[in-house]
């Protein structure tokens, strides 16, 4: 039984929706792997987010963030530092990690801290200002525009 969903005839009959097919494919295929580390994403504003990756036994010197457009990733990999050690138990993961983030338009990631074993993430959104929504001014009973002269003029360069 197959279970992926095919867009192929959505995309298709859409235009400009190619991103969130793409979204909705890499959710269906990364869904159902590995969920280490854990982690958390609240929302600490009203654009600004806050992702919290729990990285028990990872220094910061061995954990990289690469933000790209639209894409973060999070890899760790330990040092070998336990040789000599004898362990009677092992309960705290220390392997290897990628975790990647699809980040919407216009969110930049700010900084990121480690403490107490938990990478906190800031990221905010930022939306330039001829992106924002404006509100424009409605006149008065004054038109904006003179349309008899302006057809007067469009004639007389015709005529000339």
């Amino acid at each position: 039984m197959r279970s992926t969903f095919d867009f192929t005839p959505y995309r298709r009959s859409t235009v400009g929706f190619d991103r969130l097919f793409d979204a909705f494919e890499t959710a269906a295929r990364t869904g159902a792997g590995d969920n280490y580390p854990p982690y958390d994403i609240e929302r600490a504003g009203d654009d600004a987010y806050r992702i919290t990756l729990a990285v028990a036994g990872f220094k910061p010197g061995e954990i990289e963030l690469t933000a790209q457009q639209n894409l973060l990733v999070v890899t760790g990999k330990r040092a070998d530092g336990d040789e000599g050690r004898n362990f009677v138990h092992r309960g705290i993961a220390t392997r290897a990690f990628e975790r990647k983030f699809e980040l919407a338009d216009y969110v930049q990631v700010k900084g990121a801290t480690l403490n107490d074993g938990l990478l906190a993430i800031e990221l905010v959104r930022e939306v330039p200002e001829a992106m924002r929504p404006r509100k424009v001014a409605i006149g008065g009973a004054q038109p904006t525009l003179d349309l008899e002269a302006a057809n007067e003029t469009a004639e007389d360069k015709k005529a000339a």
